[in-house]
């Protein structure tokens, strides 16, 4: 995990248990009930993108 990372949540989730957390630069996501836990290397912005233009919609 990298300790010098900046991390976000949504402000719809922060009155939630249930929620993930993304760093600022958009490359890594973690579990926000575990933030020493392991974390997920993504590419978070083109997939933020897909889902806005609705490209998983069904």
């Amino acid at each position: 995990m990298s300790a010098e990372r900046t991390w976000i949540k949504s402000t719809r989730s922060q009155n939630t248990a249930s929620c993930v957390e993304v760093t600022t630069t958009f490359d890594e996501i973690r579990d926000s009930k575990d933030p020493t836990g392991p974390t997920l290397k993504a590419a978070v912005a083109p997939l933020v993108r897909a889902i806005k233009s609705g490209r998983f919609d069904v």
